[in-house]
């Protein structure tokens, strides 16, 4: 079962893939799937490195908000990135000039999500980048 949630339908957001049952991500699979331990998965989305350890937290409002958010933004990019991993990597590196060459990584951990798909659909609409 873990391997059919990693395969991605067609146009179908990343978030998808890695939802369990009970609707909340699961973060081993999430880590697993990037090929990282959940101490790097954790830092990634910008938690407490024991937060996907423990239960109870990995299952939290905070957890469950800032994973959404890092696989709906590599959800996003991941056609024209080339794949996950490759969107993964311009997640965690690439600086984006309109925001003072921060990298998504970085604006998701601020909370500052919703400002990374903001200028991410003003590119895939044409608007310069």
């Amino acid at each position: 079962m873990a391997q059919a949630m990693k395969i991605r339908q067609d146009n179908a957001p990343l978030v998808l893939a890695y939802m369990g049952p009970g609707g909340k991500i699961a973060a081993d699979e999430v880590a697993d799937g990037f090929g990282m331990s959940k101490s790097q998965l954790a830092e990634t989305a910008g938690l407490a490195r024991e937060t996907l350890y423990r239960a109870e937290r990995s299952r939290g409002a905070k957890t469950q908000g800032r994973l959404r958010e890092m696989l709906e933004i590599i959800s996003r990019v991941s056609e024209w990135a080339g794949g996950k991993e490759q969107a993964m990597a311009w997640y965690r590196a690439q600086p984006i000039a309109a925001f003072g060459g921060r990298t998504a990584e970085s604006l998701v951990k601020d909370g500052k999500a919703a400002a990374v798909r903001d200028y991410l659909d003003h590119v895939a609409l044409g608007g310069f980048a």
